[in-house]
């Protein structure tokens, strides 16, 4: 590997959160937690709500107290730089701790990414116990969780050069995720991460995830961008046909194929900035949505299933159509590969979310496909739904029968991700 394309994937993680997100500043919006803390509305009675996009943020010693014996000196670490906590491995900048906006006192914090310091958080981003507390007063059974940080980002990880090490990186994050399933009485779901820039490593660890209860695994939708071959590449099929076979899903949390920062104006202070990068990158899983059905893989693999994760839904009818719309102008000499409309393929194939949007729920869901739309909150992050859960999905969900309500509070999440309930 290059030189330069070792530096810029040392870089990854480190900018994996901004460290303007961090600064002095912000506003806070005092919550009155007492009146959002009622649990369930008994609009949704007898559905156990699963919250599909949630956050996980690493505890400081989530790796060097999983250590096997002569490993722990090499594990990340947090170190408090300048007042703010910060990811290292070695002498290795890996970035903040992620996106928790969510105060210990149960206020929130607008127009950042996170307080600089662990303890002035809600104890629920890394803490068990507190989450769980958390989601009941929200009214959610069982969150799908995904990383916080840049700590088990894969492009900071090969950068060590030490295979050994971000292979073990790897499997202590998804032992601690497997830990969180079962202490949590199986209602906190994080995707497993895999080290994919090996091919017979990426087979044997999703193997394992399989084997620990694990329930989906977190990708990017570009892997080329970190030099490993796309998912057009057979370097892929052993393991897409495991996933398959397994019901295994694949999530693209955001989507990898677009770097928004490049779309703003140049001049912007971080909030501005923020504002059109959470909003691109949201619309941005329609090219994810494109790979996948231009390519021809969800034809090799009719089973497979595939989660677009923090994607909002409000785009979709557009994507699919504009789709369509490239199907029958461009693709004509592709038909003997794709053997369906893309309607059929993303009806097949794929689930989006929703959390602050009020039109896709209230007046497309049918039109995206009511067993394809799943509900998420976002929590800790900036611009995560919270407060007002419950007040929200009523809004959206009740002019809609219990039956669609169900489906899209439970029903389609338990169907993507096996859960056992």
């Amino acid at each position: 590997m290059a030189d330069d394309d070792t530096q810029e994937l040392a870089q990854s993680a480190r900018k994996y959160w901004s460290a303007d997100g961090y600064k002095e500043g912000g506003v806070i919006r005092e919550v009155d937690y007492a009146s959002q803390s009622g649990g369930l509305d008994p609009m949704f009675e007898g559905i156990k709500i699963v919250d599909t996009d949630t956050h996980i943020t690493e505890a400081p010693d989530l790796f060097t107290s999983r250590a096997p014996a002569g490993w722990k000196d090499r594990m990340p670490r947090v170190e408090r730089i300048n007042g703010t906590d910060r990811w290292f491995v070695g002498d290795r900048d890996f970035g903040t701790l992620g996106g928790n906006v969510i105060r210990a006192d149960n206020n929130k914090l607008l127009g950042r990414l996170a307080f600089p310091k662990l303890e002035e958080a809600h104890p629920g981003g890394h803490q068990i116990k507190e989450r769980l507390q958390a989601m009941d007063d929200m009214g959610v059974h069982a969150q799908i969780g995904f990383q916080n940080s840049g700590v088990t980002q894969a492009g900071s990880l090969m950068s060590l050069g030490d295979p050994d090490l971000a292979l073990k990186v790897i499997q202590i994050y998804n032992d601690a995720s497997a830990e969180y399933q079962e202490i949590s009485g199986q209602r906190i779901f994080n995707m497993a991460h895999l080290p994919f820039w090996d091919q017979k490593a990426l087979e044997t660890e999703a193997k394992r995830c399989h084997d620990i209860g694990l329930k989906g695994f977190v990708l990017p939708d570009t892997p080329e961008r970190v030099g490993v071959p796309s998912f057009n590449h057979d370097y892929w099929t052993p393991f897409l046909e495991m996933c398959e076979a397994t019901g295994m899903p694949l999530n693209f949390h955001l989507n990898a194929a677009i770097d928004p920062n490049t779309l703003t104006w140049e001049g912007f202070q971080f909030e501005q900035t923020l504002s059109v990068v959470a909003t691109m990158f949201s619309i941005g899983n329609a090219a994810t949505l494109g790979n996948w059905m231009v390519s021809g893989r969800l034809d090799r693999h009719p089973n497979l299933k595939i989660g677009l994760i923090e994607s909002g839904a409000g785009w979709v009818p557009f994507a699919v159509e504009a789709l369509e719309h490239q199907f029958r102008e461009m693709l004509a000499s592709k038909r003997d590969v794709l053997k369906k409309e893309p309607w059929d393929y993303f009806r097949d194939h794929f689930f989006c979310t929703f959390w602050f949007e009020k039109i896709a729920p209230k007046y497309l869901l049918e039109i995206i496909g009511v067993d394809n739309v799943m509900f998420e909150t976002d929590f800790p992050h900036p611009t995560s739904l919270y407060p007002g859960v419950q007040e929200h999905l009523k809004d959206v969900l009740g002019g809609y029968t219990h039956e669609v309500r169900k489906k899209v509070l439970q029903d389609n999440a338990v169907r993507l991700y096996n859960l056992p309930f």
